[in-house]
């Protein structure tokens, strides 16, 4: 998975009629020159070797992971140890020179199966290397349930978390898919992915842009 992942289909909606036209540190138009992803590395039960795979928009207003092998799953004839399953990515992203970046939102889609009395749990949270400030949400589906899912998490302007100016900081990603069978039948198995039939499903990750001070 390592090296340098460029520029590639998965074009976001931008976010900037969600967010003002300027802030008082810059601007939120993205910078003119693209911007590169390199998985430093990928752990985790939701993401074996070979499983998950990062772009960049066209607009760089975004960038998707795709995951092919992320299921969590419990009762009937489940692994008792599936019943939870995660992922965290660590990223390295090369920005353009005079300009840094936070994550404004991001979406997560997938499918469910979750039997009546069980439920499925999403939980998403990440941080840049060295900085103490985390955000973390989770999303809950009760079953009966039999559908695709999708959850949103969105950040307010204010409360963005940027990329220190002039340095280079790793971008780490935590998910997390957990299912409980709590008082389902236990002779049938409940699931939850963050992949699709066709093998893959891509979670996006909106970005808002500003300069950095002159000095």
């Amino acid at each position: 998975m390592a090296g340098a992942l460029l520029l590639s289909g998965a074009v976001a909606a931008l976010i900037g009629s969600t967010l003002p036209a300027h802030s008082p540190a810059g601007t939120l138009e993205p910078p003119p020159d693209k911007i590169v992803i390199e998985v430093a590395t990928v752990n985790g039960s939701g993401c074996p070797r070979g499983t998950a795979a990062v772009a960049v928009s066209e607009d760089n207003t975004a960038f998707t992971v795709t995951y092919s092998d992320y299921l969590a799953q419990a009762g009937g004839s489940a692994d008792p140890t599936a019943f939870r399953k995660n992922c965290q990515l660590n990223l390295i992203v090369y920005v353009p020179q005079g300009f840094t970046y936070a994550i404004a939102s991001a979406d997560y889609r997938g499918y469910a199966s979750l039997q009546p009395g069980a439920k499925g749990i999403e939980k998403a949270s990440y941080y840049f290397q060295g900085s103490p400030n985390t955000a973390a949400k989770s999303h809950e589906f009760k079953g009966a349930y039999n559908d695709n899912w999708q959850a949103t998490d969105t950040t307010d302007w204010a409360q963005l978390v940027w990329a220190p100016c002039g340095e280079r900081r790793n971008f780490n990603i935590n998910t997390e898919l957990r299912v409980d069978a709590g008082t389902s039948d236990p002779a049938r198995t409940s699931l939850m992915t963050m992949d699709s039939t066709d093998g893959d499903i891509s979670t996006e990750y909106h970005m808002a842009w500003k300069e950095c001070p002159r000095r």
